[in-house]
């Protein structure tokens, strides 16, 4: 049978072609967002049944690798403070500080808005910002990176991730290639690849995927 929004609803060849095309799109979009609400049940219990030695040892893998972008001086790399049984950026972090990257962390500026970077390193004091999330303090200096590292909860071999659904990240990387050449990199288990994510035009696709096992380069050569 095929779904209801390629069906005639009432109205909708009576009106000026807008309307309709309106309601499909909203319809579409529903559609989606029920399809990401329930990949996302499974991405959760598919992650958090990880062993803390497993994910501990996937971030150090990844940080031992050769990173898949050239470092220039004064190059700023953005983390992020992980939450839960996410994927832990900050070996990688130290390994490029240590390579001479400048680094940030993402503040939430207020729902709806792309997140504001901050410029942080190690040992620096971290104020305790939206949901409990560690962010730099108010006084930091603000700053546009140029790798952006970026948690997810599944991707696939598009270059799509799966997020919380809050669309931080999404704002942030459009946002910031309206800009500038920015790499937008997703940090991930192996586990948490699946063969599809739904999009829509508002999803932002990853330029590179890196996971214990891998280095997934999606910019097409």
């Amino acid at each position: 049978m095929a779904p209801t929004y390629f069906r005639r609803e009432p109205g909708i060849e009576r009106s000026n072609g807008r309307r309709g095309s309106a309601l499909i799109a909203m319809t579409e979009s529903s559609s989606i967002e029920l399809s990401k609400a329930e990949l996302r049940r499974a991405a959760i219990a598919r992650r958090n049944a990880l062993p803390a030695d497993v994910r501990a040892a996937a971030a150090e893998a990844v940080a031992a690798r050769p990173f898949p972008l050239p470092r220039a001086a004064g190059m700023i790399a953005s983390g992020y403070m992980p939450m839960e049984a996410e994927f832990d950026p900050r070996p990688l972090m130290r390994a490029l500080e240590g390579e001479g990257a400048q680094l940030a962390l993402p503040v939430v500026a207020g729902r709806g808005k792309p997140l504001v970077m901050r410029a942080w390193t190690f040992g620096e004091p971290l104020a305790e910002g939206v949901w409990g999330i560690r962010e730099p303090m108010p006084e930091a200096q603000e700053v546009e990176p140029d790798i952006l590292l970026v948690p997810l909860l599944a991707f696939d071999r598009a270059g799509y991730r799966l997020g919380y659904g809050g669309g931080y990240y999404d704002r942030t990387i459009i946002q910031l290639r309206a800009r500038k050449r920015v790499l937008a990199v997703g940090l991930a288990y192996a586990v948490q690849e699946i063969a599809a994510v739904p999009f829509t035009p508002r999803d932002a696709p990853l330029d590179v995927v890196l996971t214990e096992r891998e280095t997934i380069d999606l910019r097409g050569g």
